[in-house]
């Protein structure tokens, strides 16, 4: 699984509205500050987790399940164990008619699932993290000493 920077920035740039399958309260959990950097980074972050359904989590409602979300979510990012990933892409791609990437965080994968989607012109990143690769693609990680391997202009 290579994916290329381009690639994984052009997912990134084109993502408005992400549903985070798995998010906890806690925040101590890589799902909430996962969750919580990409709603600061300006996108639409829709937390999904049943035990804390009706709750408010950084300013949205958190649903029991994809079939609360609004239509219009663009990616799903996935904090589930790998065996538990297909019912969720499949009601996935169900539910949004206008999903472009399952996401998939580090630790997760699952080829059946992958296949179903990419199947439907869904785009499918696993065993990485979101958060990890925007401040990478973006130039975050370099202000805090990182070589990202990215040659840049900006300090």
């Amino acid at each position: 699984m290579r994916y290329t920077d381009a690639h994984l920035k052009t997912i990134l740039t084109r993502t408005r509205k992400i549903a985070v399958v798995g998010v906890s309260m806690n925040p101590v959990r890589p799902s909430y500050y996962v969750a919580r950097y990409l709603s600061l980074k300006g996108f639409t972050v829709i937390p999904v987790n049943p035990g804390h359904a009706g709750e408010t989590l950084f300013g949205q409602t958190v649903r029991a399940g994809l079939t609360e979300c609004p239509k219009d979510v663009d990616m799903v990012d996935i904090f589930r164990r790998s065996e538990h990933v297909p019912p969720i892409v499949a009601e996935a791609l169900e539910v949004f008619p206008a999903l472009k990437t399952v996401w998939m965080q580090i630790g997760v994968e699952n080829d059946e699932a992958a296949a179903l989607a990419e199947a439907r012109g869904v785009d499918v990143i696993m065993n990485r993290c979101p958060k990890i690769e925007y401040q990478r693609l973006f130039g975050e990680l370099r202000m805090a000493g990182f070589n990202t391997g990215i040659i840049s202009s900006k300090l």
